[in-house]
């Protein structure tokens, strides 16, 4: 069986974390198993779904690096095919019109709430041999329902949850088409995963009421199910489901933060299934590792210092150039254009950051002005260090601009004023870099300009 699996996003707002981590799960095993992974755009909610939210789909999956090898196919291009199935079930006696108005149903649930019974459709139109229907009321379009099976059980083993199993006497008779012909959710799912092949559906355990429904129309469609793996909620650092609601970001908004794509992979990865007691692995392990057999049952929580974390192992394993490209973008928004230096100056400097707006930062102080603070200068830029800075920069002037000279001037100059390395370095490093905290001395001045460095010595 060659594996499909799909992602099935509704666009009614930006994806952020915990809706991408059902898209990288589904692209993972379809990667995984040599498969084929589909993107299917479920937007047959007109009044919330928008374009907007569809390109920040597609841009947050191809930053991630998410690529899909069928669609994007949207539902309401699909229309037709699913009113010809819709006909055909009308026909096959699986479908029937219900006339009950909103107002009948909403009495009806009063009553059954009143008797603490469950609040459910009653069967009132459902056709059976020997049952007289109400008269059709005049002017009335109907809905269309699925006759449920009556008696039994709809079960499946899924791959997270293991055994479920519904009684079929829970199920009401789904509206599966609107009034006007429109048709409903959890039937345009069928429809596709059917079309589509679909031979595993990975999504989250928030779809796991709607999935005996969808079983039972897969089979009266002739169908098998697909295998279902449910994955459980992502919550937030206080412990609520994410959502937009309670200040999930959406996905693009950590591309712009410094987050690399292959960071969020490995860490979304770990939030919901394990490989051991591995913490940090490259998208290609990763995928020879993935399987459906360790997706984990509880809810994973997001922790933001983790994601900073795992960002930063990735940027130190990270090739020197490939990080300056990244770096070059960040400096890019601050006006800033950078040169061949830039990747010598992100192998210096990226032990020290999480994420590549950090390490810009670093980059922007050997492109432009610094601005170090009155009390680091005040601390470290005194009178009495002042002649030795003039003797430093006379003998950085006179010398060749390479580390190991910059190093012996430095050495020379601590012999001459009698004074130890912290005393020179950190005046140095706070005229030069804005800061007092720097890596090796001569490693940082030898990637400054030389005339920069001078000139910032020389005005102390």
């Amino acid at each position: 069986m060659t594996v499909r699996t799909r992602f099935a996003p509704s666009p009614t707002g930006f994806i952020h974390l915990g809706n991408i981590r059902s898209a990288l799960y589904p692209w993972a095993f379809a990667r995984a198993t040599g498969g084929t992974f589909i993107l299917r755009i479920e937007d047959t909610d007109l009044e919330r779904s928008s374009q907007a939210a569809v390109d920040v789909i597609i841009e947050g999956m191809k930053w991630l690096g998410l690529d899909h090898d069928e669609g994007p196919f949207y539902q309401m291009q699909r229309m037709d095919r699913y009113k010809a199935v819709l006909a055909d079930m009308v026909t096959d006696g699986h479908v029937y019109p219900c006339y009950m108005s909103m107002a009948e149903l909403d009495a009806l649930r009063e009553r059954q709430m009143s008797n603490k019974e469950k609040p459910r459709y009653d069967g009132t139109w459902r056709p059976e041999p020997g049952k007289v229907l109400p008269p059709v009321p005049e002017g009335v379009k109907p809905v269309l329902r699925f006759k449920n099976p009556q008696g039994g059980v709809v079960a499946w083993d899924d791959k997270v949850k293991g055994l479920i199993e519904i009684r079929n006497d829970e199920l009401d008779d789904l509206v599966i088409a609107r009034p006007d012909g429109t048709p409903t959710y959890n039937f345009c799912v069928v429809v596709d995963d059917i079309d589509m092949a679909i031979t595993h559906v990975i999504r989250g355990d928030d779809h796991v009421n709607n999935t005996p429904r969808q079983i039972n129309i897969f089979r009266a469609l002739g169908k098998e199910p697909p295998v279902y793996a449910h994955l459980p909620t992502v919550l937030n650092e206080l412990g609520e489901k994410m959502s937009k609601r309670n200040g999930a970001k959406p996905v693009t908004q950590y591309r712009d933060e410094g987050y690399l794509p292959d960071a969020m992979v490995n860490y979304l990865a770990r939030l919901g299934w394990s490989h051991g007691d591995d913490e940090i692995f490259s998208r290609a392990q990763f995928l020879e590792w993935f399987n459906l057999d360790h997706l984990g049952r509880s809810a994973a929580q997001f922790d933001e210092a983790k994601l900073r974390w795992v960002n930063a192992q990735h940027m130190k394993a990270m090739d020197d150039v490939a990080l300056s490209t990244l770096v070059a973008e960040q400096l890019a928004k601050r006006g800033i254009t950078a040169d061949d230096r830039l990747a010598r100056i992100c192998g210096l400097f990226k032990d020290r950051c999480d994420t590549t707006v950090a390490l810009a930062g670093w980059a922007a102080a050997f492109y432009g002005d610094v601005t170090p603070s009155a009390e680091e200068l005040a601390q470290h830029v005194t009178e009495l260090i002042k002649p030795a800075l003039s003797t430093l920069a006379q003998k950085l002037a006179a010398g060749a601009w390479d580390k190991a000279s910059i190093s012996t001037a430095i050495k020379e100059t601590i012999t001459a004023h009698g004074i130890k390395m912290p005393q020179l370095a950190m005046p140095v490093r706070v005229l030069v870099m804005g800061t007092a905290q720097t890596p090796s001395l001569d490693a940082v001045l030898e990637l400054q300009n030389q005339q920069t460095v001078l000139a910032r010595l020389q005005n102390a």
